[in-house]
């Protein structure tokens, strides 16, 4: 070991280096994607290899093949690419427009709003992804605006919130699979803790688009048609997780069937299957180099102190398994605001959050659940975040529009805050 006793808070120089050129890209440009997170990484990743010059550059090459090679790491990371080969494998099959379609046929336009919101819920838990489901909803809630005189950023806020709701929760999303794994739990663990705390500022947000969209009394018309065979997909993956099947058996299993679906109604030829299934794994190479990147970086920075450096600084400042918690939270939201990459946030945090967890007591599942919740708790709210670029974009209006509409992600953090508070402590084995 080459770090000094206490912690070395130069070790998070990297880290530093990383927040300045992405940030700092993002404002000269006004466009924080100018960046590509990739290379800030990267360049981090140089400033780490520089640093400590007592440790020689073979053993730094031992050091990061040691933290890439963690077991979490590599199971995380052919995780992410079995999600994105059933994630491209279903909305090539036509799932994703099925899904929607079947929702809003039976939806008066009463509730139209609120039906977004629940559709966002249901599409994103299946997927999986935020960006996804409101790329997919986004035309949807364009056409509910028009034709009921509902105002656009109410539509698109209600798209924003579910797809946060299962981005947060889903047993596929990129964020849960980090978290999980960073912290050494069972998704139906964390689910079930995940769920109680965020069912409530779920429900308490259906209620608030209801209330702000009462008395809009026009009708939903166009092409509306679906195939519930198209939907089984969805279905299967997300009971299969829920009743804890094997996340790589569920997801291939969800694949297969996406495949056979999609050849079976003509969605793509068997030709384009492979196709259709490589562009969803292609389209998650950049979270998964990311992590594999990431790794390196906190295994040199975890070598130089800088870990121990953050634990000691937390440790002065709150005590128990309530002030774990906190730190946990707060922690991953800062970091989230700063990257505006809710997924890259946990990677970056979850080790971090592990020390935290077991120093203070902290139970795996609840700090997985911490770690998931507080990410998407800023990645929500930010208007530089993909999320909400991507709706504002295909609505054209602006992202501070939408802001006042995002109820879920701000009573998510208010019901998460609340059970760190008030819930009943108990002795874990």
């Amino acid at each position: 070991m080459y770090q000094k006793k206490g912690g070395n808070p130069k070790a998070l120089l990297p880290i530093g280096v990383f927040l300045v050129i992405f940030i700092g890209a993002g404002v000269l440009s006004r466009d924080f994607y100018t960046m590509p997170a990739i290379v800030g990484f990267l360049i981090a990743l140089a400033v780490a290899f520089a640093q400590n010059r007592r440790v020689r550059f073979n053993d730094k090459i031992t050091i990061i093949s040691k933290g890439i090679g963690e077991e979490n790491i590599v199971t995380m990371c052919l995780i992410f690419l079995a999600a994105g080969a059933f994630s491209g494998t279903i909305q090539a099959a036509g799932g994703v427009e099925s899904t929607v379609n079947l929702g809003l046929s039976i939806m008066p336009s009463s509730i139209a709003v609120v039906g977004l919101f629940v559709i966002g819920c249901f599409i994103s838990v299946s997927m999986g992804t935020s960006v996804g489901t409101i790329t997919a909803m986004a035309p949807i809630g364009v056409g509910i605006a028009e034709k009921t005189g509902i105002a656009m950023p109410i539509c698109m806020g209600a798209i924003v919130c579910g797809a946060m709701f299962g981005d947060n929760l889903s047993m596929i999303s990129d964020t849960t699979i980090a978290a999980v794994r960073t912290q050494g739990c069972d998704m139906k663990d964390k689910f079930k803790e995940n769920f109680l705390i965020v069912l409530p500022a779920a429900i308490i947000t259906a209620v608030l688009f209801f209330v702000i969209a009462r008395g809009n009394s026009g009708k939903i018309e166009g092409d509306l048609s679906y195939e519930v065979i198209k939907v089984v997909p969805y279905l299967v993956v997300l009971i299969g997780a829920l009743i804890g099947i094997n996340v790589f058996i569920i997801l291939i299993a969800g694949t297969i069937l996406s495949a056979a679906v999609g050849v079976g109604t003509g969605a793509f030829a068997f030709g384009e299957l492979f196709q259709k299934m490589g562009d969803g794994i292609t389209s998650m190479y950049d979270i998964t180099v990311i992590s594999i990147i990431v790794a390196a970086i906190v295994a040199l920075v975890k070598e130089y102190g800088g870990i121990e450096f953050i634990l000691n600084l937390i440790k002065k400042r709150i005590s128990g398994e309530r002030g774990g918690e906190f730190g946990i939270s707060l922690l991953v939201l800062l970091v989230d605001c700063c990257t505006a990459n809710n997924t890259v946030a946990i990677v970056m945090a979850g080790p971090i959050a592990k020390e935290i967890s077991d120093e203070f007591g902290v139970s795996p599942r609840r700090s997985a659940s911490l770690l998931d919740i507080f990410a998407s708790v800023g990645q929500g709210l930010i208007p530089y975040g993909a999320q909400l670029l991507t709706a504002a974009g295909m609505a054209a209006i602006s992202p501070v529009e939408i802001m006042p509409y995002l109820f879920y992600p701000v009573l998510m953090g208010v019901s998460a805050v609340l059970f760190i508070i008030f819930r009943r402590r108990e002795v874990e084995r």
